[in-house]
This record gives C-alpha cells, structure tokens and sequence, in this order.
C-alpha cells in the first residue's frame, strides 16, 4: 500500500509545477503527517524532492526529474487503455494525438505488459449510441470540441420550437446514452445544449477567464434530471393500455417516462390508464405518439387528439382495401 502511494506521490509531483502538503494530503486521502513521511523516504531512496518556504511554497521535484513506467502492474495498464475507448474520441476529432500518446505509452511500458493494449481490446468494446439512437455523431462536434480545449467563446444558434442565437462560453462536453450536450456558460449561469440541436457554431478569436473551481461531473450529476425535466415544459392527458406502458421507458427520455407512470391512476375495466405525459412541444409529442399506435389515447389537448384521429383516419384508408399492385 505504502509503495503505491510514493509513486502516486511522484507522479502527482512530475505532473504539475509544485503542491502543498495540504495538496498532496487531499489528493492521495492521507494525513499531512503521512505526507511529512512519504517525502522523507522518497529522498532517501534517491528521488529529488525539495520543500520551498514561505506562503507560495510546497514540494517539487528537481527539474528535469522523470520516473518511467515501471511501477504499472498488469491490471493498471490494461485498465490505462480501457480510458481510451475510441468512439466518442474520434467524435470530438482527437483520433490522432490519442493515438500518438498510446504509442508513447507502450513505448515507455515495460516488455511482460505491451500487450495490454491488445488484451483489453480483445475484451472490452463500448457501443455509445443507445439502442434506438444513431451512431453518427453530431456534424459540429469537432468544431464545439475544439472552442472547448482553446477556451474560446462561440456564437451558435440553437434549435428547439424555434431557433435562436447565443454566445457561448463553451466549458465542456458530456456524452449521455449516445448523445452529445454542451454545458456552457451564458451571462452569469451555466445552460446545457444538445449538440445535435445546433445548426451553426462559430468559434470566435475571442477567449475566456474558465471559473476553475467550476466541476463539470459535479454539475452535470446534479442538474441532468432537473435538465431533462426541463426540456419538457409542457403536459399532455393520455390513456394508455398496458402495452403502451411498458413501451413509454423506450420512447421518451427516463425522467419524463417516471414522471407520468408517477401520474397514472388506476387501471380501468381493460387495464388502461390515464396520466399526465411530459411533452417538449404538440409538434414532438405527435410523432412519438404515432409509436404507439393503438396503445394510446389522447384526451387532451383537442388541437393534438384532433391531429391523431385525423393520421388515424388516414391509415383506415390506406389498409380498408387490399393493395392495388397495379397501381402507381
């Protein structure tokens, strides 16, 4: 335990300029104390660590100071090439220095473990896209990606019931089940975009100041359902059967799909019932509802009810008769 926290120690120290004790003890979840004694041994065994004075000081290592890779067990470099998955990495254009860095990579390893690579690949294979998703990313990923390394502002117009424009501090990109969003600073408040409801970006030459205290995992945890939620401002009234309800977790997003099992009463003499169903727009809501067919039922709106019947009436027509093979 003891060995792999010196070199965690080390690596932390050979990737950044200099860190306080109250760093590394945060960091590698021990007390300073222990850290006073990690650092005491490191430069026993030979490795150059110094301590500068004063408020601005901390640990450094001698410049120029570099520990190979030695010190991975099999289990850590397979796992190191597991991060590597190369679909969304080549959604955001970075195939190549990824590529590059894993050569580096199995160029510093030591012999027994440059079949890591190999051997977590035989293993492990992500498929990103969900089930009924496409597996085409969106066409201006690259472009969002790139402001988002170069911490540069976008102007971008976005798609929902209408379009509209906005400048954009891009500070991240999160892949959810198979689909790109963009978190992005606007005026004083974080918003998340769909990717592939952008229609036009523009990276500026203009930069930005990121708020590096801003954390993106943490941001994203604790606003996806309320995020969803929002992307459904309005409430349709439906019946469904019971096969319709086993169908709404695959046709709207989950949190939507809860809210209105949350709704529904209870079953009526065919076991259909009715709740309330989160909607983005009477637009979006009439195509989904086409999924399901005979297993929902409108009963409010009229305008969408209407809309229905009225695609109802049109099949009626299409399959009253048998088809004529003859015709055009």
């Amino acid at each position: 335990m003891r060995v792999a926290r010196l070199i965690s120690l080390v690596l932390l120290l050979q990737s950044r300029e200099g860190m306080t004790a109250t760093e590394l003890a945060r960091e590698l979840e021990v007390s300073e104390r222990t850290v006073y004694r990690d650092v005491l041994a490191l430069g026993a065994a030979g490795v150059p660590v110094y301590a500068d004075r004063g408020r601005a000081g901390g640990y450094r290592l001698l410049g120029g100071y570099r520990t190979r890779l030695t010190g991975l067990s099999r289990a850590e470099a397979e796992a190191l090439f597991l991060s590597g998955l190369p679909g969304p990495v080549d959604e955001m254009g970075l195939a190549e220095p990824v590529a590059a860095a894993r050569l580096k990579v199995l160029a510093a390893l030591p012999p027994p473990l440059r079949d890591a690579a190999r051997r977590s690949g035989q293993r492990f294979h992500l498929d990103v896209p969900g089930w009924f998703g496409t597996a085409d990313p969106p066409p201006l990923l690259t472009d969002l990606a790139r402001a988002v390394w170069q911490d540069r502002v976008v102007e971008l117009r976005y798609r929902r019931d209408r379009e509209v424009a906005r400048t954009v501090q891009p500070y991240g990109l999160v892949l959810k089940g198979g689909v790109w969003y963009l978190v992005g600073r606007v005026g004083d408040d974080h918003r998340t975009y769909r990717v592939d409801r952008v229609t036009h970006v523009e990276v500026t030459t203009a930069g930005f100041d990121r708020d590096e205290t801003f954390d993106l995992a943490g941001f994203w945890s604790a606003g996806v359902i309320e995020f969803v939620r929002a992307m459904f401002p309005d409430k349709i009234t439906v019946r469904l059967s019971p096969a319709g309800l086993r169908a709404l977790r695959y046709v709207i997003e989950p949190p939507a799909a809860q809210d209105a099992l949350d709704d529904a009463g209870e079953p009526d003499g065919q076991g259909r019932v009715v709740t309330r169903l989160p909607i983005e727009s009477l637009d979006i809501a009439y195509s989904l509802l086409l999924r399901f067919g005979p297993e929902v039922e409108v009963l409010d709106p009229p305008s969408l009810r209407a809309r229905l019947a009225d695609a109802a009436a049109r099949l009626t027509a299409l399959y009253r008769d048998p088809p004529d093979r003859d015709g055009p």
